[in-house]
This record gives structure tokens, sequence and C-alpha cells, in this order.
């Protein structure tokens, strides 16, 4: 699986992006896709994802409330609208893919089961 991550750019706090995450392949519907982010001098961390089976999201608390992922099958697209953002937003955001090998969703909160990743794309957040 190969992943594009689009949509970064520049905004000012309050503001809306909505990040989209390209993938190739026939299996997209199979992944768990999720979306995380690293900002500068600190570690990556999590931020949301949505099952491949059922299609439950989970967010991180720090953007519950704020963001909404989705995906789009027929497009092989997963999306991330991100809502009254902050300053501490502000990082670099990559797309993930993760196999349905978990039936539990807890370890999709963590990096471990994503086996594929995009290049990232850059949100800076100005106060």
């Amino acid at each position: 699986v190969q992943l594009q991550a689009f949509g970064g750019g520049w905004v000012q706090a309050g503001g809306s992006v909505r990040l989209s995450c390209a993938a190739s392949g026939r299996t997209f519907r199979s992944y768990t896709m999720g979306w995380f982010r690293q900002a500068p001098g600190k570690e990556r961390e999590f931020v949301a994802a949505i099952r491949g089976s059922g299609g439950r999201t989970l967010y991180a608390d720090s953007v519950k409330g704020r963001f909404a992922i989705s995906r789009d099958n027929a497009r092989d697209t997963v999306y991330l609208q991100m809502n009254s953002l902050k300053p501490e937003d502000t990082a670099v955001y990559y797309c993930a893919a993760a196999r349905e090998t978990y039936y539990s969703s807890t370890i999709y909160y963590t990096a471990r089961p994503y086996d594929y990743w995009g290049q990232g794309t850059l949100v800076t957040v100005s106060s």
C-alpha cells in the first residue's frame, strides 16, 4: 500500500483544515487507516483512526470533538477534518495503514500495527 497525504498548510487559530490521504491498492477497505502527527522536538503521537471493518472511529483525547476522520472506500481515500485548530496542533501529519489483524481497537491507538506510512504534510496553526 502506498499512501500520499495532501492538504496541509497555514491556518489561524480557530480555523479549519481538511487533510486527505490517497491510498493505492485494491484492498483499501480492509485496512484500518490512521493519522499521526509529530510536532518539532516531540515524539510522534496518535491522532485518529478509522477501522476497516465496521468503520469505528478512534480519537486522541486532545482532538476529540474537534477533529473528524472519515473514509471513502470508493476513492481509496481517508480524510481528517480538523476544526477549532490550536497552535499546539502544529505538526507534520502522517497517514498510515494497518491490516485488520486485531479484533480489539486498543492497539490501533499506537503506531505498532501500522505497516505503511505516507510522507507527511505540515499543518501550521498561528495564534
